[in-house]
């Protein structure tokens, strides 16, 4: 263990496989760029992780029907253990030394976010006919639920948060309030089957809990993300030599062939997964019956 631990941490969400296998890489990024800077990672086989000094796994099962929500517990186990916690998607992968002279002001610092009633427009826009009777569902469930948490979703304060890359610092305990809000919302939507809102969460959570929501270009934190390179490159923005071999070892991970037993085991376990999960999630909202069903 090192000596002197920095008061800034990175940290992820790492279920399954594949997501273990992408993490795994994401480790060995850290320790090769910026070893003194610890990964803590909440895992199913936190096993997988311990010949790597700079990682801190801890052992989690999935909690939230479709997994974006259990993000909150990753923050809520890094923030207990560092002033700062970077969090990033396990398959984003961190291509330069952390640099030192970055600091986060308290609250949430986010690579991307906008207003969530810009956002809102987005949503809509963004996909064909076919797709918008349901987004426009999910945003119905948002104003309902804006409406329950006293927030008004016309306030350009309000933000919707990009989950790939934000980072958390200490605010007085608002930290701690911003996770039970979140709770509490990443519920509420799921309850309604809103399972990806989870952008939308940390930005309501944040404005219920007065943590301040501020973007930041981060320069200092050099990094590959898959979608965003693409993006990049069809831009004229970015060389697609450079970063090649991040795409190949993210398609080797992405697209690993898997037998017909290892198939129909994980579509079982998806389906069990789901059931007894939505059944947790029944009993959890029972206890605050006024909020999750009137």
């Amino acid at each position: 263990m090192k000596q002197e631990k920095p008061d800034t941490c990175f940290c992820t969400l790492a279920l399954g496989e594949r997501y273990r296998s992408h993490a795994l890489l994401l480790a060995q990024d850290i320790e090769k760029h910026s070893p003194e800077i610890y990964l803590i990672v909440l895992t199913d086989k936190p096993q997988e992780f311990k010949k790597y000094s700079n990682v801190l796994a801890f052992k989690h099962e999935q909690q939230s029907i479709s997994c974006y929500h259990d993000k909150r517990f990753v923050i809520a186990e890094a923030i207990s253990l560092f002033n700062t916690c970077i969090f990033v998607d396990a398959d984003i992968r961190i291509l330069d030394k952390l640099q030192p002279e970055m600091k986060w002001l308290p609250g949430i610092t986010a690579k991307s976010c906008t207003s969530i009633i810009k956002h809102n427009h987005a949503y809509i826009n963004s996909v064909n006919d076919a797709y918008k009777a349901n987004r426009a569902r999910n945003l119905t469930i948002l104003s309902k639920l804006a409406q329950k948490l006293n927030l008004d979703l016309e306030d350009t304060n309000i933000q919707f948060v990009m989950e790939m890359l934000f980072v958390v610092t200490r605010q007085d305990g608002r930290e701690i309030e911003f996770i039970k809000h979140w709770e509490n919302i990443a519920l509420y939507c799921e309850l309604n089957g809103f399972y990806n809102a989870e952008g939308y969460a940390i930005g309501l959570a944040a404005a219920k809990a007065g943590l301040p929501v501020r973007w930041d270009a981060m320069d200092g934190i050099v990094y590959f993300k898959d979608w965003v390179e693409h993006q990049k490159i069809k831009k004229g923005q970015a060389n697609p030599d450079t970063t090649l071999i991040y795409f190949q070892q993210h398609e080797a991970i992405e697209y690993r062939q898997n037998s017909i037993f290892q198939k129909l085991a994980r579509k079982l376990n998806k389906f069990i997964g789901y059931y007894y999960r939505s059944l947790c999630l029944r009993l959890a909202t029972l206890s605050n019956f006024n909020f999750y069903y009137r």
